[in-house]
């Protein structure tokens, strides 16, 4: 039995293609990432399904996708919201962009909204201390020097996008 669709199956061969053949395990990552970005996340089946597909052991995927906190081996909200807090971006207002949002969102840290449609997490450095406060949306899309309005219009957006989606 496979979980993931043709395309996902597809999209991991040609990163196993960049690998010699013995170095399948090398494709984890990518494999996992293409796995999350079908499923929303990684259930313990799908790391299971990526290993047997990877033919390596199921272990050596767990390790991987819980050591990288990109991976969610959780339920999250469609849209994944994390907040570099680590102390340049703390120190220059990544502690209030933090709570405006949990405000906003009526969550902490951690947490999911009733509706499904955002979990807000803390995060680690970004690499952008100087562009702080730094959020990341759904570990793809970094959003630098977020003010309380630039906040509320990432919602907004965010919002709209979820709401065409559901159409």
């Amino acid at each position: 039995m496979t979980l993931l669709s043709d395309q996902a199956y597809q999209k991991i061969d040609r990163e196993l293609a960049k690998f010699p053949a013995e170095q399948r395990i090398s494709a984890t990552m990518a494999a996992l990432a293409i796995a999350q970005d079908e499923k929303g996340w990684l259930s313990p089946e799908t790391i299971e399904d990526v290993a047997r597909y990877l033919g390596v052991p199921p272990i050596a995927v767990q390790e991987v996708a819980t050591f990288y906190n990109m991976f969610n081996t959780k339920p999250v909200g469609q849209c994944k919201i994390t907040v570099c807090t680590n102390l340049p971006c703390a120190l220059r207002d990544g502690e209030k962009a933090g709570e405006h949002l949990k405000k906003k969102l009526g969550i902490g840290y951690g947490e999911t909204t009733a509706d499904g449609r955002y979990t807000l997490l803390e995060g680690e450095c970004m690499g952008a201390c100087g562009d702080a406060p730094v959020v990341l949306v759904n570990n793809k899309c970094m959003l630098i020097q977020m003010s309380d309005e630039r906040l509320d219009a990432m919602l907004a957006e965010l919002d709209a996008r979820l709401a065409g989606e559901a159409q």
